[in-house]
């Protein structure tokens, strides 16, 4: 009998202390939550406990107390993967958004921006037309000129600063993502070894280490995971590269683009060989951004940009070139239009030549980029802003306002990157500094001789795009009406022996509908009824210092829709790249603000989970101290009990 009794104390004081070493492993936890409340990524951890097999005695199973089995994390795959699927996002629209709003105070600035600077410059153009033989005026115009031309290249300056500044950041983000993958290797290997010697046991804390990294580098880069059975996380990046497998870190580096030598793309090293990524593939957070940035908005930009300022110099130098200047000779080039940037890609053949692209119709210019390739066989021209694809069996071919002409040798599987207005605002210049090259007037004049009889007038006449050579422009012809309905032609600059350009009885005239008559590189009208014998002679605008024809063409091109196959003015296509960013801009932030509210309504989810609350663990403080004082309190009284059975005698 006191053998029972003595078992049944024994028993008593085992599940007491079961219970007391529970309640202190309870306390230890909950300790732990507390003094990790503020730790990022750190999950709340409970203990796991379950109750003993009972000893079976004639008055049925008696307990036998409390084994903790264990402590886990009170984790949610499905959340904490949303998070981190929200963040990248998140991280990739705030970097983006951070990087083009640089492109937008620029271009948008109504005081730093080139169109200001391009309406000084017409302004000055009505200074001329105003005033042509006004030399000041002259000056006035080439300073406006040149203070436009600076704000292009400012422009164009500051973008190339931006595109430095993004090889950079992605060079740095790079390095992150290394450093990152090397800690997460470092910790896959600790945790598979925690693992193995703990029986199975998972090493919470190191777990939300290698959770909180994986969410930083996801940052950086999307990325996704894969859990193996023995505790180690595999991560892959793009289209399913891998970056972490085992203890093993692989490494990202970047290298210089094949395709076009002023960037840098990103690249996967793998057992010493560089394995060149596809950057799209490469999307969300950092990286994703500032590559998407730079191709997608950057370069863009800077192809509109150049657009404009090679839209701008082609039209005034034709123009100006179409008028007389001062020294009574046709006029030049004010400014100096930039030449297509050709790049051939790294891997053509080193013999191969790159092709020569010529602007030859500013107005069918677009902002993309193209990539030609030759297969052997023929061409491919790939527009890059909307992938339309183009076939050519051979060159030179004229297209978007470019003539390209083939690379002479050329080699199957060669490729290269037109750029036709990348640098159109970079190499914009002021061609002269003489203000008599301005030719504000026109180089001939239409004049009716006084002993007409008829009412019938001539226009004092244009300059036919694209202007001759000085020598072929022949100023000196007579227009002799035969009658009312007949007219002929000579051509007075082989005097003294005229020539005769049509035969008697001469060019049929309606006097309804007039005659344009264009020879040797000028036009002009003939309007009226005339009679026979009248005579009208177009000549060398000689002594015109006073005329202005010319210059107030010059001016009018501010208004005349020039480009986008003659549907937009240089303003307005200005405009539309000031508002396209802007858009874009807008569009960013606010997507950017809408992502940190969805991230934040994810981690708050996440958290109710995952996280620590102070009042519960406060709460659990007490339970597990009541539960000690309890269990002790057993053990004092089992106490009692095995005293009162050794006072039996």
């Amino acid at each position: 009998m006191l053998a029972n009794e003595g078992n049944i104390v024994a028993d008593l004081f085992t599940s007491a202390l079961s219970g007391m070493n529970a309640a202190q492993l309870g306390v230890a936890t909950t300790e732990h939550n507390i003094a990790n409340a503020s730790t990022p990524g750190y999950t709340r951890q409970q203990i796991l406990v379950g109750s003993r097999a009972g000893q079976q005695t004639g008055a049925g199973f008696i307990g036998q107390g409390v084994d903790v089995s264990g402590v886990k994390r009170i984790y949610d795959e499905f959340l904490t993967t949303q998070v981190l699927q929200e963040q990248n996002q998140a991280s990739y629209l705030s970097t983006y958004h951070t990087a083009l709003k640089q492109i937008d105070n620029l271009v948008a600035d109504p005081a730093a921006g080139a169109s200001p600077a391009m309406q000084g410059f017409f302004d000055a153009l009505n200074g001329v037309a105003n005033n042509p033989e006004s030399i000041p005026a002259r000056q006035t115009l080439l300073g406006n000129a040149q203070f436009a031309v600076n704000r292009f290249q400012a422009i164009d300056q500051r973008l190339t600063d931006i595109a430095n500044g993004i090889t950079n950041q992605i060079a740095n983000s790079v390095n992150t993502v290394n450093s990152y993958a090397k800690q997460i290797a470092t910790l896959n290997g600790s945790i598979k070894r925690a693992i193995a010697n703990g029986q199975g046991q998972q090493p919470n804390d190191l777990l939300d280490q290698r959770d909180q990294l994986i969410s930083k580098l996801n940052q950086e880069i999307k990325t996704t995971m894969q859990q193996n059975s023995d505790g180690t996380a595999g991560v892959f990046i793009g289209s399913g590269q891998a970056l972490v497998i085992d203890e093993q870190a692989m490494q990202l580096l970047t290298v210089q683009s094949t395709n076009d030598p002023s960037k840098v793309d990103v690249a996967y090293l793998n057992n010493g060989k560089t394995i060149y990524l596809q950057q799209s593939d490469l999307q969300g957070g950092n990286i994703g951004a500032y590559l998407a940035f730079r191709d997608q908005s950057l370069e863009p930009a800077r192809n509109a940009l150049g657009r404009v300022a090679l839209g701008m110099a082609a039209s005034v130098n034709q123009q100006n070139q179409l008028g007389q200047d001062l020294n009574g000779v046709l006029g030049g080039n004010l400014l100096v239009a930039a030449a297509p940037r050709v790049d051939r890609n790294t891997n053509n053949n080193p013999a191969s030549g790159v092709p020569s692209v010529t602007i030859t119709n500013v107005a069918g210019l677009t902002a993309s980029d193209y990539r030609l390739t030759f297969n052997g066989a023929g061409y491919t021209l790939l527009r890059l802003s909307d992938n339309t694809t183009t076939s050519y069996t051979s060159l030179p071919q004229t297209v978007d306002g470019m003539t390209i002409n083939a690379p002479v040798p050329v080699a199957a599987g060669d490729s290269f990157l037109i750029r036709p207005t990348a640098n159109g605002a970079r190499d914009i210049a002021l061609a002269t500094n003489d203000p008599a090259k301005v030719a504000a007037a026109a180089p001939m004049r239409g004049t009716a001789s006084l002993t007409n009889t008829g009412n019938a007038k001539i226009s004092s006449g244009t300059v036919n795009a694209p202007p001759p050579p000085n020598a072929n422009l022949k100023n000196n012809v007579t227009v002799t009406f035969i009658d009312a309905t007949h007219f002929t032609v000579t051509d007075n600059s082989t005097l003294p022996v005229p020539a005769v350009l049509v035969a008697a009885p001469g060019t049929l005239y309606d006097p309804n509908a007039g005659a344009t008559l264009s020879f040797n590189g000028w036009t002009t009208q003939i309007t009226g009824t005339p009679v026979a014998g009248d005579v009208f002679n177009v000549t060398s605008n000689t002594n015109a210092t006073g005329d202005n024809r010319n210059a107030l063409l010059l001016a009018s091109l501010q208004t005349q829709n020039l480009m986008v196959n003659g549907t937009a003015s240089l303003q307005g296509v200005y405009g539309q790249l000031v508002g396209e960013v802007g858009a874009k801009t807008q569009e960013l932030s606010m997507t950017s603000l809408a992502q940190e509210n969805m991230v934040a309504q994810t981690v708050a989810a996440q958290q109710a989970v995952s996280g620590v609350n102070l009042d519960e663990e406060a709460a659990n403080l007490m339970r597990y101290q009541k539960a000690y004082q309890a269990a002790a309190k057993a053990m004092q009284i089992a106490q009692t009990m095995f005293d009162a059975i050794l006072a039996i005698k």
